[in-house]
């Protein structure tokens, strides 16, 4: 199984967007899917019509309470999820006095006795606090969603530093799959300038696919679903389809051109 960490400190980078619509492109594509929804904000799990049940996930990871409790079906087909709630935003102060605070997702993910999932995706929230720990020491790979947009390349690099500390202090078999350029419209200079800022200051990391400014994006998550399945033949379904097929190998990874 794949553990993906989909992570960006900044708020608007594209982030929820992407664990959403990559969670339903892969699952089109044929993988079984599991996406936890870390972010106390919740909007994965409202974008899938779905809201955490009680305490599920605040109490799978300051309680006894094991990780399957908290997983349910969504509408799509061969996508699971673990829904958040705004209860997640006191997990910080739960567990600050916790030893091994930071390895709590990862036990829990250990000790379920079935993982029927080629792919679990974890959407962190817009910090870099435990609940994203917990995300980069479960996962084995990382993908940064990044806005076309000059000062989103600010803390950029301070994100890879800390991805690189983690891999040092707790997880060394964490690696960055990919930067991911989002909300890029190609029929600015702007978009252009920062895309090639990237590619050349990331040599090697980002993502041959990019995600363009799409107004069907904004609008799908009114209607409760996907990209895909609110409107299968637009640019955010064919961009989404495109990463989906990146990541699993079927176009080369990455590109420094």
């Amino acid at each position: 199984m794949r553990t993906i960490a989909i992570v960006n400190q900044k708020g608007g980078s594209g982030k929820t967007t992407t664990a959403v619509n990559l969670a339903a492109t892969l699952a089109e594509a044929g993988k079984k899917v599991l996406l936890i929804d870390l972010d106390p904000q919740a909007s994965a799990s409202m974008w899938y019509g779905l809201k955490e049940k009680g305490k599920a996930l605040y109490d799978v990871l300051t309680g006894e309470a094991g990780l399957e409790t908290a997983i349910e079906k969504s509408s799509v087909d061969s996508l699971d999820l673990v829904p958040s709630s705004p209860l997640l935003a006191g997990v910080e102060k739960a567990l600050a006095n916790e030893v091994a605070s930071e390895t709590i997702l990862k036990n829990k993910l250990f000790r379920l006795q079935q993982k029927p999932w080629d792919y679990l995706l974890i959407d962190c929230p817009p910090t870099l606090g435990i609940l994203s720990l917990n995300a980069l020491t479960t996962a084995n790979e990382v993908l940064v969603p990044v806005e076309a947009h000059v000062m989103a390349l600010h803390g950029l690099v301070q994100l890879l530093k800390t991805i690189s500390l983690v891999k040092q202090r707790l997880n060394p078999d964490l690696e960055i799959t990919g930067i991911l350029p989002c909300r890029v419209d190609f029929r600015t200079k702007h978009s252009k300038e920062v895309l090639d800022q990237l590619r050349a200051r990331f040599e090697g990391k980002v993502c041959q696919s990019v995600i363009r400014e799409n107004i069907r994006l904004a609008e799908a998550p009114l209607h409760l679903k996907p990209i895909t399945h609110y409107d299968s033949a637009c640019n955010g379904s064919l961009d989404y389809r495109k990463l989906a097929l990146e990541l699993m190998g079927e176009t080369p990874k990455t590109t420094s051109s």
